[in-house]
């Protein structure tokens, strides 16, 4: 499994194919002679030349996410997302690439499910750290989804974002014909009776609407379905999905503490939507 995630890969700086080896440590090689070590953890970092402008999960965020994730709250997501997955992934040699994939939950989903082969790609070595771990079988990479991503044309049977950036020319390029592109994202009133209290970000209307119109040019009309999962949360946890967001950029360890020391339970709802495009 992980040789055939290995041959979708090319080479960021020559497009070439690469191979594995582990003479002395795990190694990504070209024929150019392009070589990326694996880290201890697992993951092979491939950002070459000024790397990224993009701000990375820092490794508390990333704390705060697999402590929530793991605690099964969005199991109902990972479960939609990888019944989706699978009309095209359950075949010998099916494919995903999960861009965007943090701490590696939603893939693992997505790969117990189907037996697929994966490749996670994520800003944050922080977040590859955790994924590694979830997913031994997968490659990890330290990735700006905004650049050309390192991944053969026609390549992957089906691409999942999860809360993520969408670069939608890049995604169409390396879907083979018939593959699929699985998005979520929040709907308005996402985690509502928290989010006022928590800094967290509100979800604009019309945000289905925008994210078709992204679309448009490489991908045809898409359908979608709505989630929605009711949640009961203590202080340790509203603090931590506020923290695993965006909004932790800008949370104070002061702020966190007195979230945390929330009493009893908070009782929200997690709104989701999930987009399916499809490849012509």
């Amino acid at each position: 499994m992980l040789s055939d995630a290995v041959a979708a890969l090319r080479c960021p700086v020559c497009q070439g194919a690469l191979n594995l080896t582990a003479d002395p440590q795990r190694t990504l090689a070209c024929r150019s002679g392009h070589t990326f070590d694996a880290a201890k953890q697992g993951y092979f970092n491939m950002l070459t030349g000024k790397g990224t402008v993009f701000e990375a999960d820092t490794a508390d965020m990333v704390a705060a996410r697999y402590r929530f994730l793991d605690g099964g709250h969005y199991s109902a997501l990972a479960d939609a997302v990888a019944d989706i997955a699978a009309g095209v992934l359950e075949q010998p040699d099916g494919l995903v690439l999960d861009a965007g994939t943090g701490t590696g939950h939603y893939l693992h989903a997505v790969v117990r499910k189907t037996g697929a082969t994966a490749i996670g790609l994520d800003i944050s070595k922080f977040a590859l750290r955790r994924a590694a771990r979830l997913n031994p079988q997968s490659i990890s990479l330290v990735w700006d989804i905004w650049r050309p991503l390192p991944v053969a044309d026609n390549s992957v049977d089906a691409v999942m974002v999860v809360f993520a950036p969408r670069n939608p020319a890049e995604f169409a390029r390396v879907l083979r014909p018939g593959g699929k592109l699985v998005i979520v994202t929040p709907r308005p009133g996402h985690l509502a009776e928290i989010a006022a209290r928590t800094g967290m970000l509100g979800i604009e209307e019309g945000k289905e609407e925008r994210l078709a119109e992204t679309m448009r040019g490489h991908f045809g009309s898409g359908t979608s379905q709505s989630l929605d999962i009711p949640l009961l949360l203590s202080g340790r946890e509203v603090a931590d999905v506020a923290f695993m967001g965006p909004a932790g950029h800008h949370l104070l360890p002061g702020q966190l503490s007195e979230l945390a020391g929330l009493d009893g339970s908070v009782s929200t709802t997690a709104k989701f939507r999930i987009s399916v495009f499809n490849v012509s």
